[in-house]
């Protein structure tokens, strides 16, 4: 698959820097950067180099301009002063959750040109896309999962993707229909892997060929994550899925040219420091430095020490330090990894101009974890046990739970199997080895290994109402992690492969024992999950699981092992094993020479070739998929999966004027770090919420619920589960529920229902908020839902960046507080009516006034950023623009 644009255009005004990479082969040619003679070039960092490459490469004085050029060449001026530039990337990467969406917006946009008059054929990816199916699959069988059994259950795997393939076959039919009706997208089957490991370890170009031009390989992606591939030294970040839908129609992105922070790594970490740890401590390190927004360059003596997946992982966890992009530039040590999995590149040069630069010696790196409800709060393993128990009393937020005191020692009893345990505070009742984060890197999964291997050795064992999983981000790891005889030591202690795809770290953790949920509910227990994800947020893992804390897969078999956090490793053994003997952690912990050593025998190119070379054709089920081959997709009213969406309903050619929003309530009062998980949910849908209710009314029972995630192809599903996780703290309740107060009546109401009645009397919304609103993942539900609601502006002290541009591509005025204002500091409490001054002309970043009912007036900041962000709002969004843009003749 390649691009259908072409890669230089016939009236760029740069051509005449265009030479051949080789005198004696003219036809490979790139346009090569050193030829402008302009000495600001050579000081670049080479993040900036790649932004700088795609604009010279594609202007056209159309979409891209040579002033576009001259602003990223004079970046050391221009970062500081909000200067928007286009951005065409090489390709845009997708998984399923959001993928499905996209594909839906494409069908009813073709639809709607054609009801506008124009080519619904133009309504077509002409930047090549890549959608990996990989967020589907759940952990419903582990090692006795539904079973009443302790014996090793070895069909989980084969178990959990036929239950996949069931419960998701509409959707899979509909991408496969999906991938023969536009060009230029490609799907990679369930069963393949975690999307960024693929992108990492298979559909990275790192150099990209076309039309006989060289240029460097850049993406953009619908999650978050996105961001791991800059570790391989190629520029990608998550992007919201209704902005790369644009791309994928041709349009470049709109970005304000970013700062560069430059980290500098030196030191050498200690033989028992993991790549994990590392991670930990750069994201808690630089999210209080604060790189919110702005690019950030790894570089120094520290980084040649790092591998490949490493690095990989280190860039993974950027959207949790807040970063757009975690680049490494590509070196000797990317050479070797691109000749691992069989590709090759030319290795590049960098020299550094940076806004910033901060350090981390990697000697002083601890072993650590993060949590129990955040992926920035990093705790040193040897404070876990005081930090939980300080959690435990402390008031309800990030670091606290508030349960009294006299709660702490509470003990529930329970059977299982047939035998007698118990659980109380702190107990570990899912413990996960997955996530991109950590899957891709063989360091730490041999590490879990080994450490699996010696714990077996030494008689230990993992209780057996702990949910414990493997789901690897490839079949590389399932086949270094055989070939090294590691997988049946990891299996024996009930890490065995369950599935490959997100699972545990998406959500789709799957059903605990009864047992452990009636135990947990009885005692109210702040039960425990560790994972080896990127992402804890509360009630995102599973329901019952209050605490989540992101660690190691060394560390999460240790945890599991010892059945609790509140435990600490260096005075307390791990466990007293069958002999009586007790076992520390230190005497079963591999050490870094150990594992390497298994790595450089057993991580071989040839398995990438093998397990990469039949990935598209590998999965039966797929193949034998029949899907329709119709330009326009016939949509089936009965679906409950897909359905067309509403979002295009009433469009005409011409351009209303923007309006002010008059007299708006306050559906929801949040606090800080209101994430995508609470606004849109991805796991189980609860028996008693509206969405539940809705899929009721349609015949379906509750074992075919899925999840929402797996529902994001038809909006009746989604609109009903905004604001729906059951964690959401809503300050006009003062407590966690997926409610809110219906304020003309004063009822209590779940979210939906309440933003119906708004709806019903045409009554506008708007939603306050603290800092960091839309943190977490890339999800476009998380705007469009809120839209279909009824929710016309939110009003945050600050936004994350992908959310943000999320509602700017739904229409929805993400609005901001000036620099000292919060609400309490205006004294809103949420219950006065807002009207939001709009006025007919509209710049960049303006200040617009908010006027109460109660007669108050201030000014907030409109957060439309460009002027292409503009052009989106009067539109009414940015897929609007797209199908105006497409019907013109």
């Amino acid at each position: 698959m390649e691009p259908a644009r072409m890669s230089g255009t016939a009236n760029n005004p740069f051509q005449h820097i265009v030479e051949p990479l080789d005198p004696k082969n003219p036809d490979h040619q790139f346009y090569n950067l050193s030829k402008l003679g302009d000495p600001r070039y050579d000081r670049l960092p080479f993040s900036i180099r790649v932004l700088l490459e795609s604009a010279v490469r594609n202007c056209d004085e159309f979409l891209v301009k040579s002033s576009d050029v001259e602003s990223i060449l004079n970046w050391k001026q221009t970062q500081t002063q909000t200067v928007e530039v286009p951005f065409r990337p090489a390709r845009v990467i997708l998984q399923d959750f959001t993928g499905v969406p996209a594909v839906v917006d494409f069908a009813a946009m073709r639809d709607a040109v054609m009801k506008l008059g124009g080519d619904p054929e133009k309504i077509n990816p002409v930047c090549p896309a890549d959608l990996v199916i990989d967020h589907s699959i759940q952990v419903d069988f582990n090692r006795n999962q539904h079973t009443g059994s302790l014996l090793f259950r070895s069909d989980s795997l084969q178990k959990n993707q036929d239950l996949e393939f069931d419960r998701n076959r509409e959707r899979f039919q509909f991408l496969k229909w999906g991938s023969k009706a536009f060009r230029n997208m490609r799907i990679i089957p369930p069963g393949s892997g975690i999307v960024h490991q693929v992108n990492l370890e298979y559909l990275a170009r790192v150099v990209f060929k076309h039309d006989g031009f060289f240029y460097p390989d850049s993406l953009v992606g619908t999650d978050s994550h996105t961001t791991m591939i800059d570790g391989l030294g190629v520029l990608g970040w998550g992007v919201g899925g209704i902005e790369a839908e644009a791309v994928m129609l041709g349009q470049p992105i709109s970005m304000v040219l970013p700062e560069v922070v430059g980290y500098k790594l030196y030191g050498t970490p200690d033989k028992l420091i993991t790549s994990t740890d590392i991670v930990l401590t750069v994201t808690k390190h630089l999210r209080q430095v604060g790189v919110v927004g702005k690019f950030v360059e790894f570089f120094g003596p520290g980084v040649a020490q790092l591998s490949i997946a490493d690095r990989a992982t280190i860039a993974n966890m950027c959207p949790e330090y807040g970063a757009t992009a975690a680049f490494f530039p590509v070196d000797e040590v990317s050479i070797q990894y691109l000749e691992q999995t069989d590709m090759s590149v030319t290795a590049s040069s960098l020299s550094l101009l940076l806004c910033q630069v901060v350090e981390l010696d990697l000697s002083n790196v601890v072993p650590c974890c993060s949590g129990p409800k955040r992926p920035q709060d990093r705790i040193p393993v040897s404070e876990m046990k005081k930090d939980f128990e300080t959690c435990l009393g402390a008031k309800v937020g990030f670091k606290g739970f508030q349960v009294a005191p006299e709660r702490h020692s509470t003990v529930v009893p329970f059977e299982f199997n047939g035998n007698n345990y118990q659980l109380s505070h702190g107990s570990v009742v899912i413990a996960a080895i997955t996530s991109c984060t950590n899957t891709s890197n063989p360091s730490v999964m041999l590490g879990a290994g080994l450490l699996a291997k010696k714990a077996i050795e030494c008689g230990l064992n993992v209780k057996p109402y702990i949910k414990t999983s493997l789901s690897p981000g490839s079949g590389v790891v399932t086949y270094y992690l055989k070939e090294s005889g590691v997988m049946d030591y990891l299996s024996q202690l009930g890490f065995e492969v369950v599935g490959y795809g997100c699972m545990t770290c998406i959500g789709n953790s799957g059903p605990l024992p009864e047992p452990v949920v009636e135990a947990i509910t009885q005692g109210d227990l702040v039960a425990a999950g560790i994972l080896s994800g990127n992402r804890n947020f509360e009630g995102r893992v599973h329901p019952n699981t209050r605490a989540n804390y992101l660690a190691s897969p060394p560390l999460v078999i240790a945890y599991a092992i010892a059945g609790t956090v509140r435990i600490d490793f260096e005075t307390e053994p791990i466990a007293i094993n069958s002999e009586g003997k007790e076992i520390f952690l230190r005497d079963i912990w591999p050490t870094r020479e150990e594992i390497q050593a298994v790595e450089r025998t057993f991580v071989i190119p040839s398995m990438f070739k093998e397990v990469y070379e039949k990935i598209e054709k590998v999965n039966e089920r797929w193949n034998s998929l029949v899907a329709p081959s119709d330009k326009l997709y016939t949509w089936d009213t009965n679906s409950t999966y897909i359905k067309s969406p509403p979002f295009f309903e009433g469009l005409t050619r011409e351009l209303l004027p923007p309006k002010s929003i008059i007299n708006a309530y306050v559906l929801l009062n949040f606090g800080d770090s209101v994430t995508t998980d609470h606004i849109s949910p991805a796991g189980n849908i609860a028996r008693n919420s509206p969405a539940a209710r809705y899929l009721t009314s349609r015949g379906l029972t509750p074992r075919d619920f899925n999840s929402y995630g797996s529902r994001r192809g038809n909006d009746a599903v989604m609109a009903r589960g905004t604001f729906a996780n059951i964690r959401l703290f809503n300050k006009f309740l003062n407590k966690q529920a997926p409610q809110t107060v219906h304020l003309p009546t004063g009822e209590t109401l779940d979210v939906f229902d309440a933003a119906e009645r708004y709806r019903q009397s045409g009554l506008p919304l708007l939603v306050l908020a603290g800092k960091e609103y839309g943190s977490g993942s890339s999800r476009d539900w998380a705007a469009k839902g809120p839209f279909l609601l009824g929710i016309k502006a939110v009003l945050a002290e600050s936004y994350e960046r992908i959310h943000r541009s999320n509602l700017v591509g739904m229409g929805v005025i993400p609005l901001e507080y000036l620099p000292g204002d919060t609400a309490d500091s205006l004294g809103l409490s949420g219950r006065e009516r807002y009207t939001i001054v709009i006025p007919e002309k509209l710049t960049p970043r303006m200040k617009v006034d908010i006027k109460l009912d109660t007669g108050k007036t201030f000014q907030v900041l409109m957060r439309f950023d460009t002027d292409v962000e503009l052009a989106y709002f009067h539109h009414g969004g940015i897929l609007n623009y797209m199908i105006r843009k497409m019907s013109e003749n």
